[in-house]
């Protein structure tokens, strides 16, 4: 498969369906009246997507790899959050597991794609021919 857009990877995909869900469930109590809560677990949730497509955005491996990199502590981060949100109930049994799955599978496509990145060759950057 050809990606041409940030929105094809899998990685990408997950990771904006995790935001999503973190939006939904921090919208309603009792989590919703935990402002702090809220705020961290958002930000982690939302800065995934984001570095993924910032990444793919800069071309050379190397460079998606360093932001991919981010985005993968951002998902770490997430789950950590998610566990918390669970052990002070702000989450059913539910919607935990369902979020913290989409999480886990994030955090391998991230990997793998990672992975990819690193064993790519990376093009030789433009340069202009030389004046006589």
């Amino acid at each position: 498969m050809v990606v041409r857009r940030f929105e094809d990877l899998v990685v990408w995909q997950l990771a904006d369906r995790i935001k999503n869900e973190v939006y939904a469930i921090t919208a309603r109590r009792p989590a919703a009246n935990d402002i702090k809560f809220c705020d961290q677990i958002r930000e982690s949730a939302r800065s995934a997507p984001r570095n993924i497509a910032e990444g793919f955005g800069r071309y050379y491996p190397r460079e998606f790899g360093r932001f991919l990199r981010i985005a993968l502590g951002s998902l770490h981060e997430t789950k950590n959050h998610l566990h918390d949100g669970h052990d002070r109930r702000y989450l059913s049994d539910g919607d935990y597991e369902r979020i913290l799955r989409a999480t886990l599978r994030a955090i391998k496509a991230g990997n793998r794609l990672a992975a990819y990145l690193r064993s790519a060759r990376t093009p030789q950057p433009f340069s202009a021919p030389r004046e006589p």
